[in-house]
């Protein structure tokens, strides 16, 4: 297992998520409580189990990465995450989809994904950033014929 510690500062207050976690070969098997993310890149939960957002951010931080991780493992991998801590003063839903974001980077080179995080003072809070996607979780809609 290897460890990450997301850490974000701002001036009220910051960010903290501490990720353990773990890649296998998908040729070992799949965890039950797994959810596939894109192809045969898959993301095994914690066997205690997870909030609901907090299981749907980590999904979104491997699918940030999942077209260059089909790439170094076109045979797939699992990500297994065995544990997820957030401490309730610096707790948003968000910040999980960057620790599992910057625990991919330390551990593969994988080309930026725009993902981050700013403290924007005019709006009093944290803005976060997901490379070229603008609304995480929203399915994009065929055109509407004129």
């Amino acid at each position: 297992m290897q460890e990450f510690a997301f850490r974000y500062r701002g001036p009220r207050g910051g960010l903290a998520v501490n990720l353990r976690a773990e890649t296998r070969a998908t040729e070992d098997g799949i965890p039950p409580h797994s959810i596939q993310i894109h192809g045969n890149i898959w993301l095994g939960l914690p066997a205690s189990g997870l909030h609901w957002k907090d299981a749907a951010w980590l999904a979104f931080g491997v699918s940030l990465n999942a077209p260059a991780l089909g790439e170094l493992f076109p045979e797939g991998i699992l990500v297994h995450v065995s544990s997820l801590e957030c401490p309730p003063a610096h707790y948003r839903s968000e910040a999980v989809a960057l620790a599992m974001n910057g625990w991919l980077h330390e551990r593969f080179a994988l080309r930026d994904s725009g993902a981050g995080v700013r403290y924007d003072t005019a709006e009093h809070g944290f803005v976060f950033t997901w490379g070229s996607i603008s609304h995480p979780f929203a399915d994009t809609l065929p055109p509407v014929p004129p």
